[in-house]
């Protein structure tokens, strides 16, 4: 049974950091771009970023703000992906998931627009993330 799995969430203070990680069971990663979305309590889900399995070009979607902040890894020998996260805000306070989508050229432009959510197929149950004094 394909499955991801995220942890590494918490309660962090103000300009702090958090690294998150998404592990796969029951597929390789290899031919599947891994994109990283949030939820905030009465929001749409919305993307954050995303790393092609077709070329090392990690993608992030500007209206986020998250460009320079966070940063996209993957490690296909583990089966993994991570989200480091820098220099975080009280808004960046989410639930936090991976997914991921086939590996097609453009996969990550789309995934990353408004409801672009829809085009991955695998998702984690998530991971909270409070950012808070």
């Amino acid at each position: 049974q394909e499955q991801l799995a995220e942890s590494g969430g918490g309660l962090v203070q103000p300009g702090g950091s958090l690294r998150l990680s998404c592990a796969a069971s029951g597929f390789s990663l290899d031919d599947y771009a891994i994109g990283w979305f949030r939820q905030a309590p009465g929001k749409e889900r919305e993307g954050l970023s995303c790393i092609s399995s077709l070329d090392p070009e990690a993608y992030y979607r500007d209206p986020v703000n998250v460009k320079g902040r966070f940063t996209i890894s993957r490690d296909n020998a583990k089966n993994t992906a991570d989200l480091q996260m820098n220099s975080l805000k009280p808004e960046d306070s989410a639930v936090y998931y991976c997914a991921a989508g086939p590996g097609v050229p453009g996969i990550c432009e789309m995934a990353l627009a408004p409801g672009g959510y829809r085009y991955l197929k695998f998702w984690g149950q998530g991971t909270l993330v409070t950012v808070s004094s």
